[in-house]
């Protein structure tokens, strides 16, 4: 019996109405996934950011999601109202923004926030959400989490303000993680540590986790699938361990624009854009 789909996305459209006409942001995404890393990949602008929020409606006006199916286990996400959202946002699929450090409110402690975090979606004790914040600073490898949880935002480091970030999203113990370049601002060294966690939380959990980033040799080996994006569409979808062997002159392009060691001292290509690409297949 084949297990269904954690995920379901099918002709997803995003579009805004701006002064200067429609923008349309995604055109046509379509992808199912079940309790798997999955990575976006593209150019900014592609898409891939967008993509995210939809999924979980936080597209604001005047933007408009619109989607043949949009379905997390069972449950219809474009028809809910905003009741059933609020069940699903956070307990059942939370999101890392980009640079997470800054989505942190910067007068209230760190343990304050996890705590309150865990407790909007389960109705425990102070005391148990405390401990419960604890625990969570201790997966994600903080050392004397109950100094940090005294902490504001302002006193800890980029590499800790991810953890945190992460510690937040995770308490509520959901299916599905999306991370939006959670890495990004981050030091090779602490980067790699930082995925480490996830890694180690999603495999623990069996949780299903969408990683959203410009890095095309970091997803290819931390990812299990990858999804390529240009001007809201899919170009290719891969197994991220054969992205090398990826056929579509996009992603081609894409690969041959990173530097590698000893790769000479020759120019780097350079992405050649056929408009044909945004027409989709």
């Amino acid at each position: 019996m084949t297990t269904p789909p954690l995920l379901s996305v099918e002709d997803l459209r995003v579009d805004f109405l701006t002064r200067k006409g429609l923008v349309e942001a995604v055109r046509g995404v379509s992808f199912a996934m079940g309790r798997e890393k999955l990575g976006i990949v593209g150019e900014s602008g592609s898409g891939k950011s967008v993509t995210g929020r939809a999924i979980l409606r936080l597209v604001p006006p005047p933007g408009r999601v619109r989607a043949e199916r949009l379905e997390f286990d069972g449950n219809d996400l474009l028809d809910a109202d905003d009741r059933a959202l609020r069940k699903i946002r956070g307990q059942r699929i939370s999101m890392v923004m980009q640079d997470p450090k800054f989505s942190l409110n910067p007068v209230m402690t760190v343990g304050r926030q996890i705590a309150e975090a865990y407790r909007t979606h389960a109705r425990v004790p102070e005391r148990e959400a405390r401990r419960r914040a604890i625990e969570m600073l201790e997966a994600v490898r903080i050392r004397d989490p109950e100094r940090v949880m005294k902490a504001y935002p302002h006193e800890v480091s980029g590499g800790m303000g991810q953890r945190i970030m992460i510690a937040m999203m995770l308490i509520p113990d959901p299916d599905l993680l999306i991370a939006d370049e959670p890495t990004s601002a981050l030091d090779v060294t602490v980067q790699l540590q930082v995925l480490a966690i996830l890694d180690d939380l999603v495999s623990q959990r069996g949780m299903g986790l969408i990683f959203i980033s410009h890095d095309l040799n970091l997803v290819a080996s931390f990812c299990d699938r990858v999804l390529i994006m240009y001007g809201g569409r899919i170009m290719e979808t891969c197994d991220a361990a054969r992205l090398g062997d990826a056929r579509h002159p996009y992603t081609r392009g894409l690969l041959d624009c990173l530097p590698t060691i000893g790769g000479g001292q020759g120019e780097l290509s350079v992405l050649k854009r056929d408009p044909a690409w945004l027409e989709g297949p």
